[in-house]
């Protein structure tokens, strides 16, 4: 993505001073300034989102989401991605995540457990630190890749296939119960290449579901009635970030118990 892209999808990276709600101790680090030093390393931005901001006062400053790709992993079918979260008004620091794409359903996943992502303060020397932190996380993808083929080789019975969708199903509602959806549509496939019994495949057919959303259901209201909902895609970043990390832990302790 050039700047032009950057500028259409997330004006607040390109915000030229910190909101001002930000104490002097707070060192604003364009998020651009970063990109830069990112792309001079190899890592291009192909994708963007920007948190909806309620607050006039805030916008242009809120939180936003990139994920960069190197070049030479254009020509696999799942390439790593290193994911970072930034803001200007204090809403976050500098996250930075390992990611992985697929290109069969044009889906990211954030993978890793939460404790291998990397915050960085706003501070002086906060650009080489993430740039460090990239490093280190595409190191340790090696762990990364290892589990996707664990899970690659965990085949799951029906029983267990419904038991992940109805556990996937409690990080999303918090009345899991009546949520209106049953583990069955959340696991369901939307394409041939998810038809599998691994558990990889059906992390990601659950995954794709529950971030695109589509499903119709009924549920019982606060009256008692019986009525039609159905579900939304999720599009906050901090919903995504918490979805992906959830089904992630979900997968590899899956993964534990039946190996």
């Amino acid at each position: 993505m050039n700047n032009d892209q950057l500028m259409r999808m997330a004006p607040s990276i390109f915000a030229e001073h910190a909101h001002h709600s930000r104490s002097g101790k707070y060192v604003y680090i364009p998020t651009l300034d970063l990109i830069n030093s990112m792309r001079s390393e190899g890592f291009n931005p192909v994708q963007v989102s920007m948190a909806k901001n309620r607050d006039q006062d805030k916008k242009g400053f809120g939180k936003h989401l990139i994920r960069f790709r190197r070049d030479n992993e254009i020509d696999k079918r799942e390439v790593r991605e290193l994911v970072l979260i930034n803001s200007h008004d204090g809403s976050s620091g500098f996250r930075l995540m390992a990611g992985m794409y697929r290109f069969v359903c044009a889906n990211g996943l954030i993978c890793g457990q939460t404790d291998s992502e990397i915050r960085v303060r706003h501070s002086g020397t906060a650009i080489n630190e993430v740039i460090e932190g990239s490093y280190r996380i595409l190191d340790d993808f090696d762990q990364v890749s290892a589990s996707v083929d664990a899970m690659r080789s965990t085949m799951l019975s029906d029983e267990h296939k419904l038991a992940f969708g109805r556990a996937a199903l409690a990080i999303k509602y918090e009345d899991s119960e009546n949520c209106g959806f049953e583990p069955k549509q959340i696991i369901r496939p939307r394409r041939v290449d998810d038809q599998k019994n691994d558990l990889w495949s059906v992390f990601n057919a659950t995954q794709e579901n529950m971030l695109k959303g589509g499903q119709y259901g009924m549920k019982t209201n606060e009256f008692g009635r019986r009525v039609s909902t159905h579900a939304r895609a999720i599009k906050g970043i901090d919903q995504n970030v918490a979805l992906n990390r959830g089904l992630w832990t979900l997968a590899e302790e899956m993964k534990r118990i039946l190996n």
